[in-house]
């Protein structure tokens, strides 16, 4: 049965090559044509995590080495080893030596960089300089913003945006065919909306589901992930703003009690619905901060349903003034 297999998809069906990537297509082509050459700068890859900035890496590492691609590539988690002494021993020694084979330098990937201290960074500045006929550095952030800018200076910048819908169902249709599974349309749309753009998400989300049945749907996607459907969340925004207070909260104890839903999460779903509603946009306005503001509270401690019950209310008193 599909999900028994104790490998993580997510790795199982990482891309090996460039070629195989979803999505991206400007950045890979770019990508593309520094393995073709051999010649490549220091490279920066910034975005959201779960868009392909690490596999990207890694598919350069393995066009450009082949076989003797761990060999040439030194991958570090900037988030362990974050402190400048790791630049200065780990990253010295292994930059300052030549690589093997053809290429005329080998690659350091550090991942999730923008978690370096300050001393760090200026630090991996230095090493960028000196070791250049040597060595390559590829780094790889969510937030651009917290790598200094002497070291954005000296690299090429791609910035990974959150995946298409259509990227993310063509790698789960491929999945879904290799592990013998259906993977209906719903179900597909229904990762597409828990997923949020996140592939590595995505692909976990389709390996839970799939180890409860053969036929992954939209029901077995809510299951697995207790998330609320999108359709029933709007439903019960469009009581409070229809005046059907009691409805609402009806709606609401069903989401948080029966489905056990928390209640930042749904907040946040809460927060998504109200762009999809037919009403006016200044009345969108006014409950996206008052959203905002509950979102407050309950990261103060506030306690949920209480907080919940008064968003409806808020919503009932808005519906009555439209």
């Amino acid at each position: 049965m599909p999900g028994e297999e104790l490998e993580i998809w997510v790795e199982k069906y990482r891309p090996q090559t460039l070629d195989e990537m979803v999505g991206h297509s400007e950045i890979i082509s770019r990508l593309k044509t520094f393995v073709k050459k051999k010649a490549m700068p220091h490279l920066l890859f910034a975005g959201p995590a779960g868009t392909g900035k690490t596999t990207a890496a890694l598919c350069i590492a393995r066009g450009l080495f082949g076989d003797a691609w761990r060999q040439n590539m030194l991958e570090l988690n900037a988030s362990d080893e974050r402190g400048i002494d790791t630049i200065r021993t780990k990253v010295k020694d292994y930059a300052r030596t030549k690589p093997i084979g053809d290429v005329p330098f080998k690659i350091i990937l550090l991942d999730e960089s923008d978690a370096l201290t300050a001393d760090a960074q200026h630090a991996l500045r230095r090493m960028m300089e000196m070791f250049t006929n040597t060595c390559r550095f590829i780094l790889d952030c969510n937030y651009s913003s917290r790598i200094i800018e002497p070291i954005q200076s000296r690299c090429a910048i791609f910035r990974f945006k959150r995946l298409e819908a259509d990227d993310i169902k063509t790698m789960l249709q491929r999945i879904a065919k290799a592990e013998k599974f259906t993977l209906t349309a719903d179900g597909a749309n229904a990762i597409v909306y828990v997923s949020e753009g996140d592939m590595r998400r995505a692909i976990n989300i389709l390996q839970a589901a799939a180890t409860l049945r053969k036929k992954v749907d939209e029901k077995a996607v809510y299951e697995v992930m207790a998330v609320a459907k999108p359709t029933e969340v709007r439903e019960m925004i469009q009581l409070a703003l229809d005046g059907k207070f009691l409805e609402a909260r009806k709606k609401l104890h069903s989401l948080l009690i029966d489905q056990g839903l928390a209640g930042e999460d749904l907040l946040t779903q809460v927060h998504r619905e109200i762009y999809n509603l037919k009403i006016p946009e200044d009345l969108k306005v006014d409950l996206v901060d008052k959203v905002g503001e509950f979102s407050y509270r309950l990261i103060q401690g506030a306690n949920e349903l209480l907080q919940l019950e008064a968003m409806l209310a808020h919503f009932a008193l808005v519906g009555q003034r439209s």
